[in-house]
Parts: structure tokens; C-alpha cells; sequence
């Protein structure tokens, strides 16, 4: 780990910013980037890049988990500089789009909000509306609402399969957990997505927020669900 930046599979780098992570893939003609992270924070990731030997302009697509600010809060800056086509699913778009406002109303997602600031919309280029491969070869979507209707969690096809959970779970030192209530949807479908991540095969997870879990990584989200 070199800073706020860690390999955690081949060719997967893992970057801390603030409390939220994004993740960078190098795959042969570039970089994809999974989640922008907070309002403000670019620099974490242009730095990450540099340490790869890559540029901004490096980065040709930007997956995206779900709308929250904490992840897609450095996506429009990123988006002119780069060029990147954006990818989200369809229920999230208005959000990222800033079609749709979402006002808090819990005391503290309101107090983080005004912490963290807003993100600024950015236009979205591939609208997902069904689980199946993306723009990028070897990476599929999976629609897992539940935090938000509109969450996608990520399968690359690399190092026996890296799961990019996004917030569909948390990560932890033992085990699996949830995000918290307050910033989740719908509770229900947050479990059943759970229970549909762990009927994959893959050997890493990592997650918007918690420390990544490598080796049969897919065991603990058998756990986590049939605790759920």
C-alpha cells in the first residue's frame, strides 16, 4: 500500500478518499474507474493514476455503483478531463444527471451532506437497464438495489472474479455488513441482492466503504446473507 492507494488484485488499485473508496482497473487500451468518491477529491485519484504511470486522460470509462455524493462526487471534473463515457443504471440517472434532486431527511445524512457538499451533475453515456456485460470487455453489471434502486454492483473477470460491491454490503475485518438504515432505500431488496451476490463465484470483493477481502471472498457473502 503506498499512501491512500493499494493493489488488491491484478491491476486493481484500491483508492481512499475520505471515508469512501474508488477502485482503478487497468485493462489493455486504458483505465476504468469504478466511483468517482467525495465532492472535492479528484487529486486522491489523479495521484493514484500517477503512481500507475497513467494520466487522467488515461481513464475511458467510469463505472458507476449508485448516485450517492460520496461516490460520484468527483465525476463531472473527471468526465471533462478525461473524456470517459459514464455508465449507470437507468433508476440512478435522474440523480446523476441532476434530473432529480433526493433531499435528506435524516438529521445526520443531512449534516454529512452539508460536510461533504453536493456532487455536480454529470450526463450519463451508457444506461443500463438489464444485468450483462458492459462497454468494457471481461466486466459485467449486476443491478443489486436495495441502498438505492438503481445500485450496480460490478464482476470483473480477472484474479478468479473481483467483485466491486459498491455499497450492496460493507466490508470488515471478519465479516460482512450493511451500510447504514439511514442511507438505504428499501431494506428488503438490499437483503435479496445480497443473497443474489453470493450465488456468483469470486475470489475478491471490494466495496465503497471497509477493507477488501481477498481470498473466497464469496464465502463471506454466503455468511452475510444467511445472516441477513
Amino acid at each position: 500500500m503506498i499512501g491512500a492507494m493499494r493493489e488488491v488484485a491484478d491491476g486493481v488499485v484500491e483508492v481512499r478518499i475520505g471515508y469512501a473508496h474508488a477502485h482503478l482497473i487497468v485493462v489493455d487500451d486504458g483505465v476504468v474507474l469504478v466511483d468517482t468518491g467525495l465532492p472535492g477529491r479528484g487529486h486522491r485519484i489523479e495521484r493514484a493514476l500517477h503512481g500507475l504511470r497513467r494520466q487522467v486522460g488515461d481513464v475511458h470509462t467510469i463505472l458507476l455503483t449508485h448516485h450517492h455524493p460520496d461516490h460520484t462526487g468527483g465525476l463531472a471534473d473527471l468526465r471533462r478531463r478525461s473524456g470517459a463515457a459514464v455508465v449507470a443504471h437507468a433508476a440512478d440517472v435522474p440523480v446523476v444527471t441532476g434530473a432529480e434532486r433526493v433531499t435528506p431527511t435524516h438529521p445526520v445524512v443531512k449534516l454529512v451532506g452539508r460536510i461533504i457538499g453536493a456532487a455536480e451533475p454529470a450526463p450519463v453515456d451508457d444506461v443500463l437497464t438489464a444485468d450483462g456485460p458492459t462497454r468494457v470487455d471481461g466486466i459485467t453489471a449486476i443491478h443489486t438495489p436495495g441502498h438505492t434502486a438503481g445500485h450496480v454492483s460490478y464482476l470483473l473477470d480477472r484474479s478468479g472474479g473481483v467483485l466491486f460491491a459498491g455499497d450492496a454490503a460493507a466490508g470488515g475485518r471478519r465479516r460482512l455488513g450493511s451500510t447504514p438504515a439511514m442511507v438505504t432505500a428499501d431494506h428488503a431488496a438490499a437483503r435479496r441482492s445480497v443473497a443474489r451476490l453470493a450465488e456468483l463465484d469470486f475470489d475478491t470483493a471490494v466495496f465503497g466503504h471497509g477493507p477488501a477481502v481477498r481470498g473466497r471472498a464469496v464465502d463471506r457473502f454466503r455468511e452475510y446473507a444467511a445472516r441477513a
